[in-house]
């Protein structure tokens, strides 16, 4: 329109006056009816100013618009024919425009005409002539209906010359009048044109109804579009438009709002901006919730984006400018970024819709619920931080990533989908996934790790860059989990995307300044990213190999340990990429390594050995750094070559020698060859000289410095082997006959009876000893674990034979340790810190012998043993002090649990030993001269052994990494320490492991169990029979309670519930449901699960103590929890406990179990007794109704006779769990509403009647045991049972007591015992002035108080306040008498409360320790007891519930 105004200026500064000229000729031509015609229009509008154009000139104006009006309204008015000349005017105005053109000219801005060189007759724009005419009131409506008549003439003209659409002008001439004088009519008129127009004219009269009708047609014409809305989505876009325009009444609104949500799956996606735009924007605070709600449910983003639809989108969207234009029919991804936009800017300006996405996202509860959209509006949350939306923003997310409800596959789908969109996001996503990988918590850390993957693949090199330097910073932290994670995700860039990653290597490169502060592990991981980068098969990263040879060289010329360490793990990682097989090269034939290449990794290999020949701990790590290269990485077979060779030469000519008839030298101790195992053997190992050489050489250089040279240690001697037999394995394809003779090759050490006279050898004779008896166990150790998978019965004979040689000598290492205080064993991990570090308590171990090894098998039982195996020890405290003295002496020793780092790691795979039988004492005696037997069988101490071995590998890698890594202390050993080999292998793999070992496991558990049943058969059912021999009894149960725990935490590993384990969780319990049906490979989880427990539940009547008892039923809780409805099995778990806790415990030996992790065994079982149990109240009410009075009646050494573990000594265990459960039961009891049915009412006043009753009875047993624990734990519970009261107890009274009034009268009779009850524990806490106790004391005596208040309110609220007594309550102790001070004279106020069911009944006597009874009825005496409330801090007078 502009565009055509200014041309029409042009035509009319080129020639005015000849227009002028033609159109009076024109006038005068034409015939006379015309004329008259015209003359009434014409006329008029030539006398106000106007002159009418022919053709595609703009007409002329003179005047000013207003001046024109009222000239013509002047005219009309001041005809002698007024009112009918307006009829003839509007006929004449109908007349001229019948001609399109000149219509057409009507409906344009009239110009201004310069006449005579005067500019000064009008703006420069002015409105066209039908819009002028509009302003004028009488020729309005008139007009109007003119108009709105021509206007389907041209509706389906479309677009005319110029872009000028006729229907759209004439729309435009009704916008913005001044006054309309029938708004209804047109309103009318408008929407019965909307109903028959085509879209594009429906549009147009849609969009411009805000501009053209008054406010009091807005609520009539937004109904009518309500319903227009449902009948055709066409048109959604611009009646939202109108309606967001419009000003409507709050229902209106409301209802309209309700419509469009309604229509939302349907709308088209182009659309979907306007109308989440309108919904957000039209919402109050009353409502903002439930729209929002309704809004995320209905909100499908993932159909919005169809992968066709994606790729198309995201390949052209790369050349697109992110503008805010209306969306492309095809850019989906244009259309979800504007609807994402709506939401941020409702975010942003609307306080209440940010808090409702918030609490809409949070209150989804399922994972299948959870959608792309949560988590976009998470990040514009996040990003706009309007209202410190960021913080919600962060907590929900986390939150729901900890319960599992965002899991990586959405956060996936949202990257693969959107990732155009959520590059707008990327600070908030860099700053979430920060914070999300620096949790402590297992469950989110992972997530932030996702979050970094992601924006990586999907982001442009910006992002990449950004990335990559946030996860620099994460492992330059130092803090442990946040290291290791953001190491994880750099290894597995490189490995996804190498050149992109390439880019970036510089930054990771700088990572080499901070590697003081990262464990060994961690370097490993870090060199391996580097040498990956720099020399790895693309070598995309080769502008930092100078960089990293530069810092290799200097690392390994330190004389610092720690920094040599660094040098030989980096050195090796870099020989492992360079070295590595297929890595392509210029002079590389048929893939063979290039020349240049295999001198470099040679050369490497040689600066490493001469740099850590000096330092035997060097040389070993370096060995076993070799050593997990070979294992872990494919090299090059020249490679593998080098090393191979030059290994078996060094270890001969280290530590093998000849076997000969005597061995020359001068020895602390006289030197004998031991443990041969081969018929004919030639060679041995030459233990004890090399150590007494080492020992001189070490003394030598520490006394003088001497150039350092060569030293051949014994603590290289195991390492060694390992790097040996690796390279044999790998060279031989698995083959290890050229080293066989190893296997049964003997060691020279000497005669073990030096122990008898121990104490009598010198401070070094002892430790070299000690030393010699470690260095053993070790290569007996690496010898396991190099042959452990031979399948030859000579071959695992002999396996057999170096465990029971294991058992034996770590027997005899335990009663060594013993008497030698302040010894620092040998090292034997050595990538762990340096071993100066390394400090053992001397005092500790050695009291530790006095104490938990006394009792214990010469054999396995002591070694590593975990926490939950010393247990056993801990059982059998009895047992030790019936022991006579002498096999006390025999025993003694100490535990090797704390020297557990200086054993070398047990690999994985020696577990397969764990496959053969198992072979007891009664078995062996028909048998015992029979040295050859075809079967090979464990002992029950080897079982131990290896079972103990493999619970602490389970511990290690399937339970969650907060019970590996304290995230804010760091211990005096790192828990890591000699699971280096492990660390390597993922959780999956060591959980499929178990599951593949479950067979035997269960046949082990069986024999167990056989053996047992065995045993008490014999012994006519008593375990301290004749027939019991009581270390092997001690084996066995030791044994049987592994065993337990092992399956117990593989079936506790949290990885079963992702999605893809299932089949490995369905193939575990198969092994269980195996052993009772033949067939189970088509049974359901459920059905899995039921056998399973069937077959478990069979092992209840063998269990030789508690603490295998307690894993048995952990075991049943943890495999139920398998089947989705662990609810089904509550009970028998229940009967199980309670069959435990009802049976008498006997050690071997015939006394009562007792002790600390006795007590802790009895407390976690009868947690789970109360937790499984139906009714927890009756429960509750059994043992302490039943069991208690019983132990109270009986001698001081008996215990309860229905409850055999309820005696003296575990009163305080029985006393804790029942109050603990207790007050958790009553918090389960719903709280009293108004609309609750008697029945209702009347079924919860009797649970809470049975609380209160199980609570005076706990709380009066104080009387009888007031020992301090036990008043502790009674103050403790008393107040969280009375603070539930208060919470869920009162609103029920409230509701109940007109209709229950002898129930609430009774229930609260009863609870009176009790609170007075703890009112006299406050006064003796405060008398005793015990800190332990008083600290319970201000806490409590507020909820007595309050409890007090909340009584005498709901008596007001039935209107019974006359039922309400006051008095003074005095001090009184346990028993009830009365404590004299200084302020019993004061009048110390405690109320106390006695409700009647009517209140015209008498009142009740009050009870003895109560005088001066008052009744509180005026407001006066009220205000004075709210008045004590709140001084009730400052002294101790306090109001009770008495």
């Amino acid at each position: 329109m502009m565009r055509k105004k200014r041309r029409s200026s042009v035509g009319k500064g080129e020639g005015a006056t000849t227009t002028t000229k033609a159109k009076k000729s024109r006038k005068a031509k034409e015939p006379a009816p015309e004329e008259t015609n015209e003359s009434v229009f014409g006329v008029f509008l030539r006398e106000a100013g106007v002159t009418l154009k022919q053709g595609g000139t703009s007409n002329e104006i003179a005047v000013d618009q207003v001046v024109f009006q009222k000239r013509i309204q002047k005219q009309l008015q001041k005809s002698p024919r007024y009112p009918g000349i307006v009829q003839e005017f509007t006929a004449g105005l109908e007349s001229h425009i019948e001609d399109a053109e000149r219509f057409r000219n009507c409906l344009l801005p009239c110009v201004p005409r310069l006449s005579d060189g005067d500019s000064s007759n009008g703006s420069s724009f002015q409105e066209s002539l039908l819009r002028m005419l509009l302003g004028i009131e009488m020729l309005q409506t008139v007009i109007i209906n003119t108009l709105l008549e021509k206007l389907p003439e041209f509706m389906c003209d479309g677009t005319g010359e110029g872009g000028l659409s006729i229907p759209h002008t004439i729309i435009n001439q009704f916008k913005w009048l001044d006054r309309v004088v029938d708004s209804k009519g047109l309103a009318a008129k408008l929407m019965e044109l909307v109903s028959v127009a085509p879209v594009e004219v429906q549009r147009d009269i849609i969009s411009s109804l805000p501009e053209i009708l008054d406010d009091s047609q807005h609520n009539d014409v937004a109904r009518e579009l309500n319903s227009l809305l449902q009948e055709n989505t066409q048109l959604t876009v611009p009646i939202l438009d109108a309606l967001s325009s419009l000003n409507l009444s709050s229902s209106l609104l409301k209802e309209v709002r309700g419509a469009v949500m309604v229509t939302l799956a349907a709308v088209q996606l182009e659309d979907l901006p306007v109308v989440v735009k309108f919904i957000l924007h039209s919402v109050s605070a009353s409502d903002a919730y439930e729209v929002v709600c309704s809004l995320r449910k209905k909100l499908e983003l993932e159909q919005c984006v169809l992968p066709a639809v994606l790729q198309a989108s995201q390949s052209s969207s790369k050349s697109k400018s992110r503008s805010a234009s209306a969306p492309s029919a095809g850019s989906s991804q244009d259309s979800v970024t504007l609807t994402l936009d709506g939401i941020k800017s409702a975010v942003r300006f609307q306080k209440i819709i940010s808090e409702a996405w918030l609490k809409a996202i949070e209150s989804v509860d399922k994972e299948e619920d959870q959608k792309v959209v949560d988590l976009l509006v998470l990040f514009i949350l996040h990003s706009t931080n309007a209202n410190q939306s960021r913080r919600g923003a962060e907590r929900v997310l986390k939150g729901k990533v900890r319960t599992g409800l965002i899991q990586e596959a959405l956060l996936q789908r949202t990257f693969r989908d959107y990732a155009q969109v959520m590059r707008g996001y990327f600070p908030s996503i860099l700053a979430l996934a920060q914070g999300l990988l620096r949790s402590p918590d297992p469950c989110v850390a992972p997530f932030g790790g996702h979050m970094y993957r992601h924006s990586f693949t999907a982001f442009d090199s910006y992002c990449q860059q950004e990335v990559v330097g946030s996860l620099v910073t994460h492992v330059c932290s130092g803090v442990g989990g946040e290291v290791d994670a953001a190491l994880e995700l750099l290894c597995g860039l490189v490995t996804e995307k190498p050149s992109e990653m390439s880019l970036y290597a510089v930054f990771v490169k700088g990572i080499l300044d901070y590697m003081d502060s990262l464990t060994p592990q961690q370097i490993r991981r870090l060199f391996h990213l580097l040498s990956s980068l720099a020399f790895g098969q693309q070598q995309q990263g080769s502008h930092i190999q100078d960089d990293m040879h530069i810092v290799i060289r200097k690392q390994l010329s330190s004389t610092v340990p720690k920094y040599k360490r660094i040098g030989i793990i980096g050195a090796v990682r870099i020989v492992g990429s360079m070295g590595a097989v297929g890595r392509k090269g210029k002079e590389s034939q048929n893939g063979s390594l290039p020349q240049e290449t295999l001198r470099q990794v040679t050369a490497l290999l040689e600066l490493v050995k001469s740099s850590s020949e000096s330092s035997p701990e060097a040389a070993a790590l370096y060995y076993d750094e070799l050593a997990n290269l070979v294992l872990s990485s494919s090299l090059d077979p020249q490679v593998q070559q080098t090393i191979g060779k030059s290994v078996i030469d060094d270890f001969q000519v280290d530590f093998v020698v000849d076997l000969g008839p005597e061995i020359s030298g001068s020895f602390p101790f006289p030197p004998r060859v031991m443990y041969d195992l081969e018929v004919q053997g030639s060679i041995v190992i030459n233990l004890l000289p090399l150590l007494a050489k080492d020992l001189q050489t070490k003394g030598e250089q520490q006394s003088q410095t001497t150039k350092a040279h060569k030293r051949v240690s014994p603590l290289c001697l195991s390492p060694f082997f390992r790097l040996l037999r690796l390279c044999e394995h790998k060279l031989h394809q698995g083959d290890l006959d050229e080293i066989d003779g190893l296997l049964g090759c003997p060691l020279i050490l000497t005669d073990m009876d030096a122990l008898e006279k121990f104490e009598s050898l010198s401070k070094a004779d002892r430790e070299f000893f000690c030393s010699l008896l470690f260095h053993a166990i070790n290569w007996f150790r690496e010898i396991i674990n190099a042959f452990c998978e031979q399948k030859e019965t000579e071959m695992k004979m002999k396996v057999m034979t170096r465990l029971q040689n294991i058992t034996y000598l770590q027997s005899l290492l335990e009663r060594a340790l013993a008497e030698t205080p302040g010894y620092v064993p040998p090292v034997a991990n050595f990538d762990g810190e340096s071993p100066d570090g390394v400090t053992l308590g001397s005092a500790a171990p050695v009291n530790k012998a006095k104490k938990d090894g006394t009792g214990k098998k010469r054999k396995a039982p002591g070694k590593n043993s975990s926490e939950s195996s010393s247990q056993l020890e801990e059982t059998n405290e009895a047992e030790k002090t019936q022991q006579p003295e002498k096999e006390k002496e025999i025993r003694q020793g100490v535990s090797l649990v704390s020297y557990r780092q200086f054993f070398r790691e047990l690999d994985v795979e020696v577990l397969d030993v764990l496959q053969c039988g198992l072979l007891s004492r009664s078995l062996l005696d028909s048998e015992l001269h029979t040295k050859v037997r075809e079967e090979v069988l464990l002992g029950p101490a080897e079982l131990v052994f290896l079972l103990e071995d493999m619970h602490r590998k389970l511990e290690f890698s399937l339970t969650a990494a907060p019970a590996k890594r304290p995230p804010f202390f760091k211990g005096r050993t790192d828990k890591s320490v000699g699971f280096s080999h492990l660390q390597q292998r993922s959780s999956e793999d060591i959980a499929s492991y178990c599951v593949r070992l479950l067979p035997a496991l269960c046949s082990h558990l069986e024999n167990c169990h056989n053996y047992f049943q065995t045993l008490l058969s014999e012994n006519n059912g008593v375990v301290d029979g004749p027939a019991t021999d009581v270390q092997e009894h001690h084996l066995m149960s030791s044994g049987y309670q592994l065993l337990l725990q092992v399956l117990n935490t593989t079936f506790s590993w949290s990885g079963f519930s992702q999605p893809g384990r299932r089949s490995l969780l369905k193939k575990a319990l198969g092994v269980l449901a195996e052993r009772l049906k033949e067939e189970s490979g088509d049974l359901t989880l459920g059905q899995l699960v039921k056998h399973g427990l069937e077959y478990l539940v069979n092992f209840r009547s063998t269990m030789p103590s508690l603490s295998s008892a307690l894993c048995l039923s952990q075991l049943l809780s943890t495999v139920s929890e398998k089947g989705g409805n662990p609810a089904a099995y509550r009970e028998e778990t229940a009967s199980l406990a309670k069959r435990f806790l009802r049976q008498d415990w006997v050690t071997a030996s015939g006394v009562k179990e007792r002790g600390n992790k006795f007590n802790e065994a009895l407390h976690t079982l009868l947690r789970i007794y109360l937790e499984h149990v139906d009714d927890v109240l009756k429960a509750v009410e059994e043992i302490s109704g039943v069991g208690i009075p019983e132990l109270i009646n009986a001698s001081k050494d008996e215990s309860s006779a229905s409850w055999p573990t309820l005696n003296r000594q575990t009163f305080l265990v029985f006393y804790k769990v029942l109050m603990a459960e207790l007050e958790k039961a009553i918090r389960k009891i719903p709280a009293g509403t108004v609309s609750d049915n008697t029945e209702a009412q009347s079924e919860k006043l009797l649970t809470w009647t049975l609380a209160v009753k199980n609570l005076h009875v706990l709380v009066d047993l104080v009387k009888v045991f007031d020992s301090r624990p036990v008043l502790n734990v009674c103050l403790k519970y008393g107040r969280l049972f009375l603070e539930s009261f208060l919470k869920l107890g009162m609103p029920l009274l409230d509701n109940s007591f007109k209709r229950h009034m002898e129930d609430v009268h009774n229930l609260l009779k009863t609870f009176q015992l009790s609170t007075r009850q703890l009112h006299h524990m406050c006064g003796h806490s405060k008398f005793h002035q015990d800190t332990s106790l008083t600290n319970h004391v201000p806490a409590l005596k507020k909820s007595l108080e309050l409890f007090v208040y909340r009584v005498k309110a709901m008596l007001s609220l039935n209107n019974c306040q006359e039922a309400f007594q006051i008095g003074n309550l005095k001090k009184r102790n346990l028993k009830g008498e009365e404590i004299l001070s200084q302020q019993s004279q004061e009048s110390e106020e405690d109320e106390e409360e006695e409700e009647e069911e009517e209140e015209e009944e008498r009142r009740s006597p009050l009870p003895q320790d109560q005088s001066e009874d008052e009744a509180l009825r005026t407001d006066s005496e009220g205000s004075k007891m709210v008045n004590r409330e709140e001084d009730v801090d400052q002294d101790d007078v306090t109001d009770d519930s008495d």
